[in-house]
């Protein structure tokens, strides 16, 4: 089992490589639509899961109350790029200017996460219920996937 560390070191890491294969396509087409849909949903789904489950811990220790907000507040600016992003013309010049925007903070996140973040984690959370935030990290991330399913059929029925 992994510990939720790992965990969302392999998850940092896909979204690397997706945010790297989104900054070179140019235009509304099929595989910049496409990578940015997984990309978005995935990154929405690990914010949410990685709040419940990982910054409610840290932020219920005095020391890490202040990385614990500092990310989630990182969190609301980025979900408001992506937002800004989903109302914004994939074609126009604009759209891209903003996802460079977006790329280059969550890029910021992510690394200070795993510099800064995870050290204070793995001292004040410790090491005993890693494997079980990790478990508890995969499920809640896949219960969010349902929630956006639904959520996506419900729209088409209306």
């Amino acid at each position: 089992m992994s510990t939720i560390y790992e965990t969302l070191k392999k998850d940092h890491d896909k979204h690397r490589e997706m945010l790297d294969l989104i900054v070179t396509t140019s235009g509304d087409n099929e595989m910049r639509r496409d990578v940015w849909d997984k990309f978005y949903y995935d990154v929405s789904a690990h914010a949410a899961a990685e709040e419940e489950t990982f910054y409610s811990k840290l932020m219920a220790t005095e020391d890490g109350q202040p990385e614990g907000r500092h990310s989630v507040a990182e969190h609301k600016e980025l979900d408001d790029l992506m937002e800004e992003l989903n109302d914004t013309d994939m074609s126009s010049p604009g759209w891209l200017v903003k996802f460079k925007q977006l790329k280059e903070r969550y890029e910021h996140h992510m690394e200070e996460e795993e510099n800064d973040v995870f050290p204070v984690a793995k001292e004040t959370v410790g090491k005993d219920g890693n494997e079980q935030i990790g478990a508890a990290f995969k499920k809640r991330k896949a219960d969010e996937f349902e929630l956006v399913e639904e959520k996506a059929e419900e729209k088409l029925e209306e």
